[in-house]
């Protein structure tokens, strides 16, 4: 869910102009799934720009806070999440752990890395939302963790249908500073794309897995 229009447009604008997003319909990319793809999408870039990176972690404790007051801790999703979750953290002056996608095979083997308390109230930052797999097995572990999760947020979701039903099945609470629609409606708005290129954009979203095909 998109709390702010003029933070997902914002965040749309900031994204397609640092190139962490790249929209190509006519040179498809092809993801690790094996679907091809006319977006690509790696917030991770976002940390190589000061203003940009401070606009994403003011925007996302500000919502922490509108939506859950202040948490105990904050939670990044390994790997694309630990850079921007710990500078959330840090604005907000709160403890900060990271969850790996499992746990490790040696040392401590542990998959929650950092002090966390049985009880206490986390909020879960990730980069990217795609069918949400990834986000909701870092929750799993958190709840086995005995924490209380109050939500999570990420920079950015394709809106599948599929990330939707995994969130609610999970009963998992979730926002995002931005997400498809605004991304299509801005980078038309600024002729980043044209209006043919928006409706392959726009046909993609609808069946990704046998687009192209």
């Amino acid at each position: 869910m998109i709390l702010n229009k003029e933070t997902a447009i914002k965040t749309a604008e900031l994204l397609l102009q640092i190139k962490a997003i790249k929209l190509e319909p006519q040179q498809p990319f092809t993801w690790a799934s094996g679907w091809k793809s006319p977006i690509y999408c790696d917030n991770r870039i976002i940390l190589s720009y000061p203003i940009i990176r401070n606009y994403i972690r003011e925007q996302f404790a500000k919502q922490i806070e509108d939506l859950y007051g202040k948490p105990d801790v904050i939670a990044g999703v390994a790997t694309g999440a630990i850079g921007i979750g710990m500078l959330v953290a840090e604005y907000m002056s709160l403890p900060f752990v990271y969850v790996r996608p499992e746990a490790k095979g040696h040392g401590r083997k542990n998959q929650i890395e950092g002090h966390l308390e049985s009880g206490q109230n986390v909020v879960v930052i990730e980069d990217l939302i795609s069918t949400g797999g990834s986000s909701i097995n870092a929750v799993k572990a958190l709840k086995e963790a005995n924490v209380n999760i109050k939500g999570l947020l990420a920079i950015f979701t394709y809106g599948f249908d599929i990330a939707e039903e995994n969130f609610k099945e999970a009963k998992v609470d979730l926002h995002t500073l931005g997400n498809y629609e605004y991304l299509i409606e801005t980078a038309l708005r600024t002729n980043y794309i044209n209006a043919d290129e928006a409706e392959t954009l726009k046909t993609w979203r609808q069946d990704p897995s046998k687009w192209n095909q």
